[in-house]
C-alpha cells in the first residue's frame, strides 16, 4: 500500500507549491524570503522524487511478499513518505497561522526563519535516506517486474459503469434453504425452536440465513437480526436485541433490559437471528429475556459445532464448500455480471476453470476473484497476468487460500481506493459502517479528490460502491431511495485488513488486552475502556484517533493528544463525555472533530484555532449555542449541531444558536440544525454551496427572511423547516430549488403558503422523500402531490383534513413507504388500479371515521406490510379475532388483504394488538 501513501504526499506537496509565488511575494523579511525559497526548492525536489517513486511502487507492491529486498525497500519508502507528510503539515500550519495582532505576527515571521531552515534540513536528510536506500536497490527499476502498461486511469473499474452496488441471489443454497424454511414456518405447536447453521468462515452461513430470514420475517409479528461479536458483553448484546425489536434502551440496566424484552415479546410470534456466535454462554446469558409460552424461532450461525448443538432436535445445517457446478455458476455470475447470459467466453474457459479450482468451493473467495476479473479486459493475456500474480504467492500446486485471493484483490485496487479500504480497519468487529460517516473520514484524511466534474462526495460514494462491488464490503441497509445507508466488513476480510493495516503502519486497533504499542502507526482505533496502558505508552505522529468505547476516560487521552499535534481526525462519537480537554484546541492540523451523541455541553472560543477543520459533527450532543470562534473556521464544510427528542417523545429537533459570522463560512455544504432568528436567516443566504439545511423554531416574523435565504441556495438537496409551537408558517415567497431530494415541513401552512408550496413541489423532479406535519392538506391540495413521480417515501402527520384520500391511477409509481398519522375526518381511502404500484409499507394511524378497508387495496401487489392503528371500532372488529370468531361478512375484507404477508391492527386505548394471519 506504499504507493497509496506516496500518492497522498504528492498531492500535499503540490498544494504546498501552489503557495510559493504568493508567499514569496508577500514576505517582508529578507531572511525569511531566502529561507522560504530554499524550502520550496527542497519541496519541489522531493515531489519529483516521489512522482518517479510512485510509478515504481505500483509494480513493486505485488512482489514485496515474495522478494525480501523489495519488501524492505517498500517499507523504507513508506516510512520516508510519512516523514515528508510531517514536514508538509508543519510547514502548512506555520505558513497559515494568522493568530494575533500585527506585532505578534511579525514576531512569528521572524521566528519562522529558523523553522523554514529546520524543515529544509529535514527534507535534505530524507533525500539522503532515499539515496542510501537506492544504493541497496536498483533505482526505481526491477527487471523482474514486467510492467503491464496499466494505470489507475486505464483500469476498467466497476464504478465507472455502475452507479449503485449490485445485490445478487445466492447460488447453491436451495436444499438448505428449503430445510430452514420448513423448520421456521411449520409446526407452530412447538412454541420455541432453535435452528443452527455452522461451518468454516467464508462458506456462506450469513448469506444463506439472510436470504431465508428476509423471506419469512413478515410471517411473524416481530423480528430482529443481531450480530454477536467474539468479545460480546451481555448488557450490550441485550441492548442490541432491544433495539432490534424497536424498543428504547436509554439508561436501562441488565434486569430492566431482560424485563422489557420479555414483556414486549409476550404473546407475540417472533423470529430472531443470532449471527456469528462464538460460545454457548451467549445463549445461556440471554435466554431469560425470551418468554417460553410464545411461538418463537431462533436461528444461530457459528463456526463452532458446540454452539450449533444448541439447536432443537435435528434442526442443524452444516455448510460445506460449494460443489463444482455451483462454484462454476457463482464464478460466471460474478465475473460476467454485465452479460445477460452470464456465460464465459470459450477462449477463457480453461483459465477460468483454473481460477475456480483454486478457490476450493469457498463462496467468498469465488466472489472476490470473480468481481476482480469482471473489472478487467476479457482477454486471455489480461486474465493470465492475474493468475500469475496468484501463483507467485503459492508453493507447489496447493489449493488457493482465501487470504491469498483477498490480498490480490486488495493490491489490484487503485491507490486511492486502497487508502479508503485500509481506513476501514478502524472499525470494530461487526460494526455497522455508516455511508456518510466513512465518506467524511475519507475526505478529511485527504484520500478523495474532485475529478471529472464530480464533487468529492460523489467521488467518495463511487469508491464505496466499488468496494461493495468487489465484495470487500457488504451492504446491510439501504435508504428509501435505494442508496447504501450502512455496510460492514466480513470477518475474514476484517482480519486480513487489520493485519495489512498493522504491517503498513496504517492503523492499529487497541482492545485493552495483551501488550500493545502504537509507535509508528498513523491511525489508532480505541475499542476498550481500559486505556491506562495506552496512557503510559508513547504515541506520536498520529493522524487519526477513533474512539469506539462509550465509557472512555477522556483525561487519559490527554497524553496521546499532547504527543500527536499533527492529528487530523478525532472521532469521539457516542462517548460519555461532557467537555473536551484543552489539548484538542492545539491540534492545528485537525480536519474532523466527531462529537455526535456525546454529552458535550459547550465549546470554548478556542475552537477558532482549528483553522483546518472541515467537519464538526455535534449532532445530538448537548450544545445550545456555538461560540463566535466558529466563524473563523473558513474551511468548514459540514456543521451538524442539534438535539433530538427522546425516543418516546414526539417533538421536532431542537436547533442551536449560531454566531452572526456564520455567513463567512462560504464553503459550508451542511448546516443542521440552526435555531431561527432574523440575523441567522439573513446570514444563511450567503452560504450558496449548502446542500443540507434545517432550521427550527421558525416564527411568522422569520418567514420572509427564510424565503429569501432558500431562494439563494440553488444547490440544496435536503431542507427541513420546523415552526415554533405549531405556529402558522407564511411562506408565500418560498421558491424551492429544483435540486431538492429530501423535504420536510413541520408547522401549519396558511392558505396562500399552501398554494405556493404546492406550486413549488410540481417542479421538484428529483424529490424522493417528503414529510409534512400539521400542513392542513385537503382533497385538492393532496391531489397536487400525486404528480411527484420519483417520490419514494411520503409521511403525513396530522397534515390531512379532508374526508377522502384518493390515489388516482398511475400516481406515485415509485412510492415505497406511505405513512399517514392523524386523519380525523377521513371516511374513505380509494386506490385506483395501477396507483402505488411499488408500495411496500402502508401505515394508517388515528383514522377514527374510517369505516371500511381502503378501496382497491387488493391492487397493491407489492405491499408487504399493512398497519392500521386506532381506526374506527368497526374496522378493527372486522379484522380482529378478539372476542370470538369473525362474522361471515368479514370474509370479503379478509380476502382483499390475503396477499399481504404482514397485517397488523392495533387499538392503543383498548390494548388490542393483533397480527392477521
Amino acid at each position: 500500500m506504499a504507493e497509496g501513501v506516496v500518492a497522498v504526499q504528492i498531492g500535499k506537496l503540490g498544494a504546498a507549491l501552489l503557495k510559493e509565488a504568493a508567499t514569496l511575494g508577500a514576505s517582508l523579511i529578507w531572511k525569511e524570503a531566502s529561507a522560504l525559497k530554499d524550502l520550496f526548492g527542497e519541496i519541489r525536489d522531493v515531489k519529483e522524487e516521489l512522482e518517479s517513486m510512485h510509478a515504481y511502487l505500483q509494480g513493486a507492491e505485488r512482489f514485496k511478499n515474495t522478494d525480501e529486498t523489495t519488501g524492505i525497500f517498500v517499507k523504507k519508502i513508506r516510512g520516508l513518505a510519512f516523514e515528508i507528510e510531517d514536514v508538509v503539515d508543519e510547514f502548512t500550519y506555520k505558513l497559515e497561522d494568522k493568530h494575533g495582532g500585527f506585532a505578534t505576527k511579525v514576531k512569528k515571521r521572524i521566528s519562522n526563519v529558523s523553522t523554514w531552515r529546520r524543515l529544509s534540513c529535514k527534507l535534505r536528510a530524507i533525500k539522503a535516506s532515499l539515496e542510501g536506500a537506492d544504493k541497496r536497490k536498483v533505482r526505481y527499476d526491477m527487471r523482474e517486474i514486467r510492467r503491464d502498461g496499466r494505470s489507475d486511469g486505464q483500469s476498467r473499474s466497476a464504478y465507472q459503469s455502475l452507479h449503485l452496488a449490485r445485490e445478487e441471489e445466492p447460488v447453491g443454497i436451495k436444499k438448505n434453504k428449503d430445510l430452514l424454511l420448513q423448520w421456521l414456518t411449520s409446526d407452530f405447536g412447538k412454541q420455541r425452536m432453535i435452528s443452527a447453521v455452522w461451518g468454516m468462515g467464508g462458506v456462506g452461513k450469513t448469506t444463506l440465513v439472510a436470504h431465508v430470514y428476509n423471506s419469512v420475517k413478515l410471517s411473524f409479528d416481530t423480528s430482529a437480526w443481531i450480530t454477536v461479536s467474539n468479545s460480546f458483553h451481555v448488557e450490550t448484546l441485550l441492548k442490541d436485541i432491544a433495539r432490534g425489536f424497536g424498543l428504547g434502551v436509554a439508561n436501562c440496566e441488565r434486569f430492566c433490559l431482560v424485563e422489557s424484552i420479555h414483556n414486549y415479546l409476550q404473546g407475540k410470534r417472533y423470529i430472531i437471528v443470532l449471527d456469528d456466535v462464538w460460545g454457548v454462554d451467549v445463549w445461556f446469558n440471554i435466554r431469560d429475556a425470551f418468554p417460553t409460552n410464545s411461538v418463537s424461532r431462533f436461528i444461530i450461525t457459528s463456526r463452532i459445532l458446540e454452539v450449533a448443538l444448541l439447536a432443537t432436535a435435528n434442526c442443524l445445517v452444516q455448510l460445506v464448500p460449494l460443489e463444482e457446478h455451483f462454484s462454476w455458476e457463482l464464478f460466471c455470475k460474478e465475473a460476467f455480471w454485465q452479460n445477460d447470459d452470464k456465460m464465459c467466453p470459450p477462449e477463457l474457459i480453461h483459465l477460468a476453470q483454473k481460477f475456480v479450482w483454486r478457490c476450493n468451493g469457498l463462496p467468498i473467495a469465488i466472489a472476490c476473484i470473480g468481481r476482480l476479473l469482471s473489472s478487467k479486459q476479457r482477454t486471455y493475456a489480461e486474465w493470465e497476468k492475474i493468475y500469475k500474480d496468484l501463483e507467485l504467492r503459492l508453493t507447489d500446486n496447493v489449493i488457493l487460500d482465501v487470504n491469498t485471493i483477498l490480498k490480490v484483490s486488495l493490491e489490484d485496487l487503485p491507490f486511492d481506493l486502497k487508502n479508503c479500504f485500509m481506513h476501514c480497519a478502524i472499525f470494530p468487529e461487526d460494526y455497522l459502517i455508516k455511508r456518510k460517516t466513512v465518506i467524511r473520514h475519507w475526505m478529511t484524511a485527504g484520500f478523495i479528490q474532485e475529478k471529472e466534474n464530480k464533487t468529492m462526495e460523489e467521488v467518495a460514494e463511487e469508491y464505496l460502491h466499488e468496494l461493495i462491488n468487489r465484495s470487500l464490503l457488504q451492504v446491510v441497509e439501504r435508504n428509501v431511495s435505494g442508496r447504501v445507508r450502512r455496510c460492514r466488513l466480513h470477518d475474514i476480510i476484517r482480519v486480513l485488513l487489520l493485519t495489512k493495516a498493522n504491517e503498513e503502519c496504517f492503523c492499529k486497533a487497541y482492545n485493552g488486552s495483551g501488550t500493545f504499542s502504537a509507535e509508528g502507526t498513523r491511525c489508532l482505533s480505541i475499542q476498550s475502556a481500559n486505556i491506562e496502558p495506552l496512557h503510559r505508552s508513547v504515541v506520536a505522529n498520529l493522524r487519526g484517533l477513533y474512539v469506539f468505547e462509550r465509557n472512555i476516560n477522556i483525561d487519559l487521552l490527554k497524553t496521546v493528544l499532547t504527543t500527536s499535534n499533527l492529528l487530523s481526525s478525532l472521532d469521539l462519537q457516542d462517548a460519555r463525555i461532557k467537555s473536551l480537554p484543552n489539548e484538542v484546541f492545539g491540534l492545528f492540523n485537525l480536519r474532523f472533530l466527531g462529537l455526535r451523541n456525546t454529552g458535550i455541553e459547550y465549546l470554548p472560543e478556542a475552537i477558532g484555532r482549528l483553522q483546518n477543520l472541515i467537519v464538526l459533527d455535534c449532532f445530538n450532543a448537548k450544545l445550545s449555542t456555538l461560540p463566535k470562534g466558529i466563524a473563523k473556521l473558513k474551511r468548514m464544510r459540514y456543521l451538524y449541531a442539534c438535539t433530538l427528542p427522546s425516543s418516546d417523545e414526539i417533538a421536532p429537533a431542537e436547533g442551536i444558536n449560531v454566531p452572526k459570522g456564520i455567513r463567512h463560512l462560504t464553503g459550508l455544504q451542511a448546516l443542521q440544525c440552526v435555531k431561527a432568528s432574523l440575523e441567522t436567516l439573513s446570514n444563511v443566504g450567503a452560504l450558496t454551496d449548502l446542500r443540507t439545511f434545517s432550521v427550527s423554531e421558525v416564527r411568522s416574523e422569520h418567514c420572509d427572511y427564510l424565503c429569501n435565504a432558500v431562494s439563494n441556495l440553488s444547490c440544496l438537496v435536503h431542507l427541513e423547516i420546523m415552526a415554533q409551537n405549531e405556529e402558522e408558517l407564511q411562506l408565500q415567497g418560498l421558491h424551492l430549488p429544483q435540486t431538492l431530494s429530501w423535504l420536510g415541513f413541520e408547522g401549519r401552512l396558511e392558505a396562500a403558503s399552501m398554494l405556493q408550496v404546492m406550486s413549488s413541489l410540481l417542479h421538484l423532479q428529483n424529490l424522493t422523500r417528503l414529510q409534512l406535519v400539521l400542513s392542513r392538506l385537503d382533497e385538492e391540495s393532496f391531489s397536487r402531490l400525486l404528480v411527484l413521480q420519483r417520490l419514494c417515501s411520503l409521511q403525513l402527520t396530522n397534515a390531512f383534513e379532508g374526508k377522502k384520500l384518493h390515489f388516482r391511477a398511475m400516481s406515485f409509481p415509485k412510492l415505497r413507504y406511505l405513512n399517514i398519522f392523524g386523519a380525523p375526518h377521513v371516511a374513505q381511502v380509494q386506490i385506483e388500479e395501477s396507483a402505488l404500484s411499488s408500495l411496500v409499507e402502508l401505515r394508517l394511524e388515528n383514522f377514527p371515521e374510517l369505516l371500511i378497508l381502503p378501496d382497491g387495496i387488493e391492487h397493491l401487489t407489492a405491499l408487504h406490510r399493512l398497519y392500521i392503528e386506532d381506526a374506527c371500532t368497526e374496522v378493527t372488529e372486522k379484522l380482529s379475532s378478539q372476542g370470538g370468531p369473525r362474522p361471515i361478512e368479514c370474509s370479503e375484507d379478509l380476502e382483499k388483504i390475503n396477499h399481504i404477508p404482514m397485517v397488523v391492527v392495533r387499538m392503543r386505548q383498548k390494548n388490542v394488538w393483533e397480527r392477521i394471519p
